[in-house]
């Protein structure tokens, strides 16, 4: 364990949040939010006692808001909540998205506007210190009043009820809570509405897809630096002063990096003076196709972390006299960014594609099909197939869920987000785009070799040695799908850009100049 973190009154990025969710930071309860969540709590009870009516404290839920609820009946009501809307189906999220969600609801409630008890607290931190992680089922959410079926069997195990994963196997949470000597809690007023109201489903997708795209955008621009070398293009459409004259932040980063991977090669420096005027778009466009992804990653960054680091759930407790009900777990605020972010990853797969295809076209002195014996050989002719299929999938599932709303609970929710899909599509569309990088991979470093003995730089050369001490150079027809899937573990794994990060390093070159494209 590496450090501390302070839920409810510290700003908590995603690498932090994501830190804590692996264990190299651990997350706790200080003093100054504790007292914050014991004084939201006790203006709750006196709600209760003073028979205030606070919808979802002494009133039904939705459009029962207007029946009234007994003192003695606010416990039960919880408890009857968390069991009416667990009503998820589907195979269950992964375990670290339903820690991402345990993650950021203890830092929405640290917070001390939503009545929670200290003891509920404290449990929910029990569950991920120890990673004992709650099964939450993928569909079943709108992203209206947040994420309310996810949610509520995100926190079943509280009261003793759902299952939870232990050491990557399903479990009875009850069992589990009796193996531990623990009693389940006793949810009272306010709380399983404080547990149930918020949009951490949508915004767990969301921290972990500013991860995963991140780490796409990196690639892509180091695999697109090495087909560049296979295809002998130019590095002079990455020159400071084109994009000094058209500056967005993405474009301005990608020719930074492109003309960082690029600078002294050999290969680019070999054909300086020939009379080729100008690359086709998926070479020279780089920059701005890249950084336009960039940019829709940027965005999604920025409001994911506002959203890391806001109250939403409802109502919002002020004071046992100041309390207001609002549409704070409302998911449009993320829906909208993810569905964008969408589009910009599936973008990074079409232009991969494209560069696969000119690889394969036999221009620019290469062999069709990259093979030195075609005909015999189909070489590497079908892979580009695979990826063409993989893109237009991507294409389906462009259609910005957030674009549509069913009203719910009898009108009451008369718009909802549907931004837990925005968020699962966008995983999908990354799931394809990791196989069709895996894929330009497997071209990008034949087509290098038909460039020897001419080199490239130290991290382009680094992570085209790394890649053939796996992946052979091709010499005739093999099961390209063995490569195709060896390819995709080292991307997935984050080998590649470790290679290429210690190469940097080592050299003293800087690969990512901007602070802001980080995720600390």
């Amino acid at each position: 364990m590496n450090s501390q973190f302070n839920y409810g009154t510290e700003h908590l990025t995603i690498g932090i949040c994501l830190d804590i969710a692996s264990g190299k930071t651990k997350g706790i309860i200080g003093a100054e939010a504790a007292a914050r969540i014991k004084a939201s709590w006790q203006a709750v009870a006196e709600i209760v006692h003073k028979q205030i009516p606070v919808y979802g404290i002494n009133t039904g839920f939705g459009p029962l808001c207007d029946t009234h609820i007994s003192e003695k009946d606010t416990s039960t009501l919880q408890q009857n909540l968390l069991k009416s809307h667990s009503v998820g189906v589907g195979k269950p999220i992964p375990q670290e998205i339903a820690k991402l969600m345990l993650i950021s609801k203890v830092q929405s409630l640290a917070q001390g506007y939503s009545g929670i008890s200290p003891a509920t607290l404290n449990r929910i931190i029990w569950h991920i210190d120890h990673d004992i992680i709650p099964v939450v089922p993928e569909k079943g959410s709108v992203g209206a009043s947040g994420d309310l079926a996810p949610l509520s069997h995100l926190f079943l195990p509280l009261i003793g009820l759902g299952e939870v994963f232990v050491k990557g196997e399903k479990v009875p949470a009850g069992k589990v809570l009796k193996d531990n000597n623990l009693e389940p809690v006793v949810l009272g007023p306010k709380e399983g509405l404080a547990l149930i109201n918020g949009t951490q489903f949508i915004l767990a997708f969301a921290v972990k897809a500013v991860q995963r795209l991140n780490d796409a955008l990196n690639r892509a621009d180091l695999i697109g630096a090495m087909s560049l070398e296979g295809l002998m293009g130019s590095a002079r459409p990455f020159d400071e002063r084109l994009h000094a004259i058209r500056p967005f932040k993405g474009s301005k980063l990608v020719a930074n990096r492109l003309h960082t991977l690029l600078s002294e090669s050999e290969i680019c420096n070999s054909h300086v003076n020939c009379d080729r005027v100008q690359d086709p778009y998926s070479l020279r466009c780089m920059p701005q196709v890249h950084g336009a992804s960039r940019n829709a990653w940027l965005h999604l960054k920025e409001l994911t972390e506002i959203e890391l680091n806001s109250v939403t759930d409802n109502p919002i407790i002020f004071s046992a006299t100041d309390t207001i009900s609002g549409g704070n777990f409302h998911g449009q605020p993320l829906a909208l960014p993810l569905d964008y972010a969408t589009v910009a990853a599936a973008e990074l797969g079409n232009i991969a594609d494209r560069r696969c295809y000119l690889m394969s076209e036999g221009r620019y002195g290469l062999p069709k099909v990259l093979t030195n014996d075609p005909g015999l050989n189909s070489g590497l002719m079908i892979p580009q197939y695979t990826t063409a299929a993989l893109v237009t999938e991507n294409k389906t599932l462009c259609f910005p869920a957030s674009a549509d709303s069913v009203p719910t609970s009898l009108g009451q929710e008369d718009h909802v987000s549907m931004g837990s899909i925005s968020g699962r599509k966008l995983h999908q569309v990354i799931d394809n785009l990791e196989y069709i990088q895996a894929i330009e991979l497997l071209y990008a470093t034949q087509a290098m070799d038909f460039r020897r003995p001419l080199k490239s730089t130290p991290v382009i050369e680094a992570c085209h040695n790394f890649i053939r001490e796996t992946v052979p150079f091709i010499e005739e027809d093999r099961i390209f799908a063995t490569d195709i899937n060896q390819l995709h573990q080292i991307i997935t794994s984050g080998s590649l850009l470790a290679i290429a990060d210690e190469t940097a390093i080592n050299n003293n070159i800087n690969l990512n100049p901007n602070d802001e494209f980080g995720i600390y």
